[in-house]
């Protein structure tokens, strides 16, 4: 996928998200998220699209932690995430191509990576808002662009889940397969071991579970928003990634 598309759907789930945001009301639980209300959701969400905005606008080439989290809540807290949201959008489409900035994940460009990561960052907390107006995961699922879905996949398996920092390991070593079973060679072999999960596209070998499904839902199931479509084999790895996988 091209970054544009990415911006195209950055602008869209932010603006669904806003919406549900609003419907939902400050106060409201968001049962994909137990721990949060909906005004938890949006000073998380617009505070990381503040801080995604300020590497590609001001061309930051190291890390930092950002501004932290506003204290705003009902309707200056919403206006307050879409502006921070158009912003991001605006940003990011009218950045140069050759833009140099810090990035945390592989990526043909930083541009290419930012607009990737906030594209995924908000679809997944837009079906959080969505799940605090009463809207299943499911059907928001259903929405989703097939190749967004499996782009997400690969983002989680192959950037996310390589780094130091997952926590999804077993003593000894064990076989994961991920399979999208409405996209063209969209599979995914995870190994797991004491150390960090080497993941490779393809299916070749043998796997000690397999989690399937259509990329979507699949998707969603990876985020720990949806169960599994489909768990064969032993089932303990795929517990083990619902207990182990999220993302901090």
């Amino acid at each position: 996928m091209e970054s544009v598309e990415f911006i195209r759907i950055l602008d869209h789930q932010g603006r669904s998200l806003a919406i549900a945001a609003g419907e939902a009301g400050p106060g409201a639980e968001v049962p994909t998220c137990p721990d949060w209300r909906v005004r938890d959701l949006l000073r998380h969400t617009g505070m990381v699209h503040r801080w995604a905005t300020s590497f590609v606008a001001e061309g930051r080439t190291v890390p930092h932690s950002g501004d932290g989290l506003p204290d705003l809540d009902g309707g200056e807290l919403l206006e307050w995430f879409r502006t921070g949201h158009r912003r991001l959008v605006d940003v990011l489409a009218s950045a140069p191509a050759d833009v140099e900035c810090w990035q945390f994940l592989p990526a043909p460009s930083p541009l290419a990576f930012w607009a990737r990561r906030q594209a995924h960052e908000t679809a997944v907390h837009r079906v959080d808002a969505e799940s605090a107006r009463g809207v299943a995961p499911e059907a928001i699922a259903a929405a989703l662009p097939r190749d967004f879905a499996a782009d997400g996949i690969d983002e989680l398996l192959c950037g996310f889940h390589a780094r130091a920092k997952s926590k999804v390991r077993t003593e000894e070593p064990r076989v994961l397969r991920v399979r999208a079973t409405d996209a063209d060679d969209a599979v995914w072999t995870v190994r797991l071991s004491a150390g960090p999960p080497v993941t490779v596209r393809g299916g070749e070998g043998d796997a000690d579970c397999e989690v399937s499904g259509p990329s979507a839902p699949l998707y969603l199931s990876l985020w720990n928003r949806l169960p599994y479509p489909a768990v064969s084999g032993d089932a303990s790895l795929a517990r083990l990634w619902r207990e182990k996988s999220a993302v901090n």
